[in-house]
């Protein structure tokens, strides 16, 4: 009886209710999980278009970003916040001047990918603490969908040397 009270608490603290902030905590950092993944998966099948799209799909994600940002302070969010939406800001910036803007090859200019990468994975990885402040269920999400998004990407660069 203990075991299922303890288990019916948590149950309690996972399923709580959370403000519009919240929810647009865990709907971007979330959305922007799952169109990474989606966009190493159309890699994987090679379908160019549909990872194009996805691309700037991804990139719009920077609007409610930008709200996050400019409203943290009156939710009173930790500076690592700021450093999580900061790092995600700033590869949406690289990938759209070096992928949609510029239409380089840079992914084979050591000198250039591996601070893109760095981003990326800080990014990405910084999305898990936005959405944590949406509760416990939300960030378990992010959390499986970080590594099924990091799984897909090395699978991505094994296939297309990408």
């Amino acid at each position: 009886m203990h075991l299922w009270l303890m288990v019916h608490h948590t149950e309690r603290e996972i399923v709580t209710p959370v403000s519009f902030h919240t929810y647009i905590e865990a709907g971007t950092g979330l959305g922007i999980l799952l169109l990474c993944a989606a966009v190493f998966a159309f890699r994987i099948m090679g379908r160019e278009q549909a990872e194009y799209v996805t691309g700037i799909i991804f990139m719009l994600s920077a609007l409610p970003l930008v709200y996050l940002l400019l409203t943290a302070s009156s939710f009173n969010r930790p500076v690592i916040y700021y450093v999580q939406i900061g790092c995600i800001l700033l590869f949406i910036a690289a990938e759209l001047y070096l992928d949609y803007i510029q239409k380089t090859d840079f992914r084979n200019t050591r000198a250039i990918v591996i601070p893109y990468v760095t981003l990326f994975y800080g990014g990405t990885g910084g999305m898990i603490g936005i959405v944590s402040h949406s509760g416990k269920m939300y960030m378990v999400i992010a959390v499986i969908l970080f590594f099924c998004m990091m799984f897909l990407s090395i699978v991505q660069h094994i296939k297309t040397g990408m």
